[in-house]
């Protein structure tokens, strides 16, 4: 049993708000994960340039003077703003793959969380409220984000264990649910170039609608497809640069809730994750159908 719960805005005037919006209905879901939590944010990008966000076990050693030594090795340009146990450095969109390869000589022990344009994502082991606070996700603003509370079940707790899992280019996905043939698809993916972190059967997924994309597919197209590609039982919620999509397995076992007003395009685990949303009592609230795709682009 995990919480997760998503946001996308279409009234600009409510982006300042979105961080302190979806760390409340994060938090809300509390008690359906306490292991681990994490939420990703969409904005703030600017052309040209790319965010990375990085994770260490020790940042204090491992994030001093990285931005200078990261510059010199890939000839560019890098700042970095630190939060805790994670960092997101700028560098050149054209630059990312290099600053990528940099990053694991420079400091092996450093995990990359995702990277690029908008996408910024910050997980922890521990409660949400904590998570939230750790990272003043509350004073985050953006167009759509992300979110997801933990009760571990098929792997270890752990960061890198935990939701969102990124596996492509401001792509990310958080999942209710267990995955049966993770372990064939993680070969067959591998085989494709893509690679894991983890045993999680959830970046299984995520590296799944990324294969899917990089071939082509857009994100609804990609959901379509884990319909027929993926068993078990799952209710994902993925964000994109420009995007955000929900589709639950045929059997839809795991509870999921939406609203949508003229405002915003919400999903909770359970409605009470929804229930302080401005307008919520004048929304569009229903249960996301059996395999169906909700998808929504700015």
């Amino acid at each position: 049993m995990c919480g997760i719960v998503g946001l996308f805005l279409k009234d600009k005037s409510l982006e300042p708000q979105l961080g302190a919006l979806l760390s409340e209905m994060l938090v809300t879901m509390t008690d359906r994960g306490p292991d681990s939590a994490g939420i990703a944010i969409y904005g703030g990008g600017t052309k040209g340039h790319a965010k990375v966000t990085i994770q260490s076990a020790n940042p204090d050693a491992d994030f001093k003077g990285l931005d200078a030594e990261l510059g010199k090795k890939i000839g560019a340009k890098v700042s970095s703003t630190v939060k805790s146990t994670h960092a997101v450095l700028d560098v050149p969109t054209e630059k990312v793959a290099e600053a990528r390869a940099a990053l694991a000589e420079l400091r092996p022990n450093v995990r990359v969380m995702g990277a690029g344009e908008a996408i910024e994502i910050y997980k922890e082991v521990g409660l949400p409220v904590e998570v939230v606070k750790r990272f003043d996700v509350t004073k985050m603003s953006g167009s759509h984000g992300i979110g997801h509370t933990r009760m571990a079940t098929e792997s270890a707790v752990t960061t890198l264990g935990a939701h969102p899992f990124s596996t492509g280019p401001d792509q990310c996905l958080v999942h209710n649910g267990s995955l049966s043939n993770h372990n064939n698809l993680r070969r067959e993916l591998i085989r494709d170039g893509m690679r894991f972190e983890t045993e999680n059967d959830t970046e299984v997924a995520a590296a799944y609608l990324s294969s899917k994309i990089a071939h082509g597919q857009n994100l609804g197209e990609a959901l379509e497809s884990s319909l027929n590609d993926l068993d078990g039982f799952f209710t994902f919620v993925v964000g994109t640069k420009n995007g955000f999509g929900v589709v639950r397995d045929p059997i839809s076992c795991k509870p999921a809730v939406m609203a949508e007003t003229d405002q915003y395009v919400a999903f909770g685990s359970e409605y009470r994750a929804l229930a302080n949303l401005p307008g919520i009592e004048d929304a569009k609230v229903w249960e996301p159908e059996p395999s169906t795709v909700y998808f929504w682009e700015h």
